[in-house]
């Protein structure tokens, strides 16, 4: 069936009609945007070109946030000014910057669950004729821009039973819909697999040949090298500079992001490795994942890799009594344990750092210290009564120890960083003075690449100071550079360990890819 929409731009970009066309589609020039007591940008520039996709690149809290919302008229800027195809524009609010042809797809999609695909799709832009909803068109419409996108699914479809992938796509079909002529992409892949990450590739090359601008976010050099033509770099609230991909390397575009040069990446320190402190043997759980055993042991850091969906956040969440398991045994220090319950791996030293930080890493309501001395709290109190300068100085200290920045302990942790908020999980994992086991799910997901450094700097002392920690990955880099030991899960089951002078990253993705494991018949 040929497709009642397309989303060829074009025409709508070519000047026919009078357009008035410039270099570029969209142009800001010093831009600066100041809140209470902080100057989120500070006289920033930016070039978009048509049918361009455009990495914008920065640590967290380097402004990019922020840029978007001005470009999308969520936030009005103090300074500077903004034009699209040469004209000079000012948004007072989303609803313009929709008009004028810009969208936007955020990392978390801002979506109504218990709403329909088509539903979801047309919203604050709904088909009616005569006062009534235009249902049967709409439905038609949403499929067309579905099937533009080679979508698995339908536009009939619940929001709420959608993967994280499939709601991007859906964002994606809203904006197609609203026929914006600039997409922005807000780290769209940070919670993709590889092959939806490679679909998304060729989703957003597809707009571009299709004359469409798109900004593309990222904390991640392979999407940047794998779309973008040319990158800027914002560092601080300020405009560092814009380089053609393929003329800049990875070491200078650390420095323009960090201002300084990260000369070891992974600073994992030679330590003398002791006693098993935690043996799982024979872990199984109907249908996640069977017969998995492993060791890890005091100094020692044991990466547990494979592809996303290979079962590893589910075997360490058995572990520590977040979910059951059927069978196999484990033991602490040598002695076997029944764990039942997180309380449980708390009570033994076994420390879960989850995978999703905000959402059950942290209260991200409440302040720096009350979060990381939650585990603790019936330590700090007395006849019922908290005693708060003991908590302020615990919280203080673990804090500082892991280089939080901050302005108190009493910020909220959702005014935090990604890389931050990582750091304030580590803080409340140490306020836990009987922790032995440190187990990282993912820990640099979504952070950026200065703060990547200074956790695997954090891990290193953690090591070196005789706790055991696991980390799981799916980056093999971080993988390779800082475990002494490395698992391989693939299907619910270890299909190999190497040791890391033993280990590549084409043996660890062929153990991940193991063709003989069988089928998902856990």
């Amino acid at each position: 069936m040929t497709p009642a929409v397309s989303i060829n731009f074009r025409e709508s970009l070519s000047g026919k009609g009078g357009v008035n066309l410039s270099d570029y589609v969209l142009e800001l020039k010093g831009i600066t945007k100041i809140f209470p007591g902080v100057k989120a940008l500070d006289h920033v520039q930016f070039q978009l070109k048509p049918g361009e996709i455009h990495a914008l690149m920065g640590e967290n809290g380097a402004g990019k946030s922020t840029f978007i919302k001005v470009i999308t008229g969520v936030h009005q800027a103090e300074e500077g000014e903004m034009y699209l195809d040469g004209k000079k524009v000012s948004f007072r609010g989303p609803r313009d910057a929709q008009a004028a042809g810009i969208a936007a797809v955020y990392q978390h999609p801002t979506s109504y669950p218990d709403l329909s695909v088509t539903e979801n799709i047309f919203m604050n832009h709904e088909r009616v004729k005569g006062g009534f909803m235009q249902w049967k068109e709409m439905n038609r419409l949403a499929q067309d821009y579905l099937d533009q996108l080679d979508a698995d699914f339908e536009s009939t479809a619940e929001m709420g039973t959608l993967s994280v992938a499939q709601q991007q796509m859906v964002e994606i079909a809203k904006a197609v819909s609203t026929c914006a002529k600039i997409v922005i992409l807000d780290e769209p892949t940070a919670a993709l697999t590889a092959n939806e990450s490679e679909k998304l590739y060729k989703i957003v090359e597809k707009l571009r040949d299709d004359g469409v601008s798109v900004i593309f976010i990222s904390h991640r050099f392979e999407d940047m090298y794998r779309l973008a033509s040319r990158v800027t770099v914002f560092r601080d609230s300020q405009y560092i500079g814009t380089y053609q991909v393929n003329e800049i390397s990875n070491a200078q575009l650390i420095k323009h992001m960090v201002g300084r040069e990260i000369s070891d990446m992974y600073p994992k320190e030679k330590v003398e490795v002791g006693e098993d402190m935690l043996r799982v043997e024979n872990f199984s759980r109907l249908g996640y994942f069977k017969d998995v055993s492993f060791h890890v042991r005091a100094g020692e850091i044991v990466g547990l890799t494979g592809l996303v969906g290979a079962g590893r956040t589910e075997v360490v969440e058995a572990i520590c009594g977040i979910t059951g398991h059927k069978d196999g045994r484990v033991f602490v220090e040598g002695k076997e344990v029944r764990i039942k319950n997180p309380t449980d791996s708390k009570n033994l030293g076994l420390v879960l750092l989850p995978e999703d930080r905000q959402k059950t890493g942290l209260i991200m309501s409440w302040g720096l210290g009350r979060n990381v001395t939650l585990p603790i709290y019936d330590r700090l109190s007395k006849r019922g009564f908290t005693d708060e300068n003991r908590e302020r100085t615990l919280a203080k200290e673990v804090l500082e120890g892991v280089d939080t920045k901050a302005v108190s302990i009493f910020d909220a942790a959702s005014t935090l960083s990604g890389g931050n908020q990582q750091k304030v999980v580590v803080a409340k994992a140490l306020a836990q003075d009987n922790m032995k086991v440190v187990i990282m799910d993912e820990p640099t997901k979504g952070v950026d690449v200065g703060a990547k450094s200074e956790i695997y700097g954090i891990m290193s002392k953690l090591a070196k100071q005789g706790y055991a920690i696991i980390m799981v990955s799916s980056e093999m880099p971080e993988i390779l550079g800082m475990c002494d030991r490395i698992y391989v899960m693939c299907k619910g089951r270890i299909t190999g360990e190497l040791p890391v002078d033993q280990a590549s990253q084409e043996k660890i993705l062929e153990l991940a890819m193991e063709k003989e494991s069988g089928g998902r018949e856990v």
